[in-house]
């Protein structure tokens, strides 16, 4: 066999490999990593995408709680695994983006990962014990300023975390002294925050915090954004408030693998987790619990999304002068 001979049977062999492995795939359970304890926003969109997931893929999907140091634990252990796709994050910029310029510990870059899919956006609102009595973002504002020697507590999911971000933002804005306190999830900176060890936080509008907030286990006061929230008008937008324009902050859920993925198995993925945010009983529990649902967009589209987002929040770091701990 000449060596043109040989080029082209390999040629052949390659192109008919690249279909397999699409068929292939997968051929074993696939670990959906939450970076945060069970019971905050991020657990409550894996387990709302697992069961349809695993009916898509053919095979079990298995959330993985591994929470801590910001979310960037359960990143690096994506970070760190074979690219082969059954190793995938359920993340968002906080964990992506800011972990990685907030700690100094965290080895993994945000271009280490692929975005497989982002499928619900939501704003942030800020909350405070009710044991506080304001109702208002200028009573609490009043207040901090009032008990300058003690400043008031806030809660975030650690240090580059976006609620840390958007504390330290508000501080800056307002000139208002807060204690940032953090916290390995959102369940447990929840329990602290209704149990009034904290002062206040800014949480997404997200998970099981919507109802806790209409409940009246805490007291919400306005969201971060331009304009009110369309599921909850009854908070007032930060970021329409004189000296607090911007105040103006969403977040996005997604599932990530390891950037060296290959692209036939990143498709599958693309394909599963959009079907299962889609149905209309997980169309109607992520509504119903004040996100925004996207559009499914491919791989391409996905990529040139997720550069932007390193982009903002980057910029929004470099805003704050954020330093590494």
């Amino acid at each position: 066999m000449n060596i043109k001979t040989l080029l082209s049977s390999l040629l052949v062999a390659a192109t008919a490999f690249s279909p397999a492995l699409a068929q292939t795939y997968p051929v074993k359970p696939i670990s959906l990593v939450v970076p945060y304890p069970a019971g905050g926003p991020s657990d409550f969109f894996a387990r709302k995408m697992q069961a349809e997931a695993t009916a898509k893929l053919g095979k079990t999907v298995v959330v993985e709680n591994l929470g801590g140091a910001g979310g960037s634990i359960g990143l690096t252990k994506v970070a760190n695994a074979p690219a082969d796709g059954y190793t995938l994050s359920l993340g968002s910029p906080m964990e992506l983006v800011l972990a990685p310029m907030a700690i100094q510990g965290v080895r993994y870059k945000s271009e280490d990962f692929k975005l497989v899919a982002q499928f619900a956006t939501t704003n942030t609102i800020l909350a405070v014990r009710n044991s506080l009595n304001v109702k208002t973002v200028d009573q609490l504002l009043a207040l901090a300023r009032k008990s300058a020697d003690k400043p008031l507590s806030y809660g975030s999911v650690g240090p580059g975390s976006l609620y840390h971000l958007i504390g330290e933002k508000f501080s800056q804005l307002t000139k208002v002294d807060l204690l940032h306190v953090p916290y390995k999830g959102i369940a447990p900176l929840l329990n602290d925050l209704m149990g009034g060890q904290i002062d206040m936080a800014f949480l997404p509008m997200a998970g099981s915090i919507p109802q806790t907030v209409l409940d009246g286990k805490i007291q919400g006061l306005a969201v971060t954004a331009k304009t009110p929230h369309p599921l909850f008008k009854q908070f007032p937008a930060m970021a329409s408030m004189k000296g607090l324009e911007a105040m103006d902050f969403d977040i996005w859920a997604g599932v990530q693998v390891h950037k060296n993925t290959p692209d036939a198995v990143v498709n599958t993925l693309n394909q599963a987790f959009y079907a299962a945010a889609e149905t209309p009983e997980n169309r109607k529990a992520l509504e119903g619990s004040g996100n925004v649902v996207l559009a499914s967009r491919t791989p391409a589209e996905l990529a040139r999304i997720y550069q932007g987002e390193i982009e903002r929040y980057r910029a929004i770091a470099k805003s704050i002068n954020l330093q590494a701990q």
